[in-house]
């Protein structure tokens, strides 16, 4: 039997990989790279090994050029027949062809980008590509151990989930989810972090909430403000992805964030629901930056926010900076 830890670059996750280390039995490691990380957090994952005298994390990708291939046939048959204008088809035409990225790849085969309501996310770009790369081959000769970093105070849905899962597949061994944290806090994982001498994801001590996929879609808006004042460039990055899956969409739109996280997009979603306003356009990123800087309910820029450097000093929402 195979023990596999699971790591995304965040607390949870190196915190199953040092309770691995603990048991004292071997173990792999294995991350998948979604195309959509921070560099700290490619560096900080490559170097898990070397810090802390663990096993090196193997890494899986996703592709999805087959299905990106698959895309291009119906936009040139179903689309055209169900009407779609020569407008958007030659759009979807243009920019259906893979770009290595696999995050980027991914919605633009959808069309869209994931949600909290459709986070198909976390399937395509870590669940199934690890699976396919790595558990299927050892499943064919031994079950297999997945270590998971999840805790039930993190959302409701994983609250109800149980500590052992067992996983049963045709012509497979088993797969059986572990997940040994199920009942830990954020800071007991930073203090493991500190018995292993081991320095967290430095992200953390830069206003963010959860490291796994940057941005990640669930960001909340004091992470939002963060990732701008300190990272510029990310806007323009994904200005650009919004104006690629735009293209690969029936409806010409896309954008990263739900329209309905800005007040202002709540009452554009229910006006095109009820039929009005349909020509306008949804707020894209540059529209959810600018909120991310207001106070009272989005209505007024946060003076504080303005006059502070943003970008400068500690600002951990775990009080890693004391």
């Amino acid at each position: 039997m195979q023990h596999i830890v699971s790591i995304s670059g965040g607390k949870d996750s190196a915190a199953c990989y040092m309770l691995a280390m603990l048991r004292g039995m071997p173990f792999r490691a294995v991350t998948a790279d979604t195309g959509h990380e921070h560099p700290a957090t490619y560096e900080w994952i490559e170097k898990l090994s070397e810090r802390t005298g663990g096993p090196k994390v193997e890494v899986v990708r996703a592709d999805f050029s087959k299905q990106i291939q698959r895309k291009r046939g119906l936009v040139q048959t179903k689309w055209v027949a169900e009407g779609v204008t020569d407008e958007i088809v030659a759009a979807a035409l243009d920019v259906l062809h893979p770009t290595g990225n696999p995050f980027l790849d991914l919605c633009i085969w959808k069309g869209r980008f994931p949600s909290r309501m459709a986070q198909f996310c976390t399937e395509w770009l870590k669940a199934i590509p690890i699976e396919t790369q790595l558990f299927a081959p050892i499943r064919a000769t031994e079950p297999v151990v997945s270590w998971q970093g999840e805790r039930r105070s993190e959302s409701p849905n994983r609250a109800r989930l149980p500590r052992f899962q067992r996983v049963q597949t045709i012509d497979q061994y088993d797969r059986v989810i572990f997940r040994p944290i199920l009942h830990w806090t954020a800071e007991n994982t930073f203090e493991l972090h500190k018995q292993f001498g081991l320095a967290p994801n430095p992200l953390y001590r830069q206003g963010m909430g959860r490291v796994g996929c940057f941005p990640c879609i669930n960001s909340a808006k004091a992470e939002l403000a963060a990732m701008f004042a300190r990272w510029p460039d990310v806007l323009e990055m994904l200005r650009n992805y919004e104006a690629l899956v735009a293209k690969a969409s029936k409806r010409g739109q896309a954008t990263f964030f739900p329209a309905s996280t800005t007040p202002q997009g709540v009452q554009l979603v229910a006006d095109q629901k009820s039929g009005i306003r349909l020509d306008e356009k949804l707020p894209n990123i540059d529209a959810i930056e600018q909120w991310s800087r207001t106070t009272r309910g989005g209505r007024q820029l946060d003076g504080l926010f303005v006059m502070q450097d943003a970008a400068a000093g500690c600002s951990s929402q775990y009080g890693l900076c004391e």
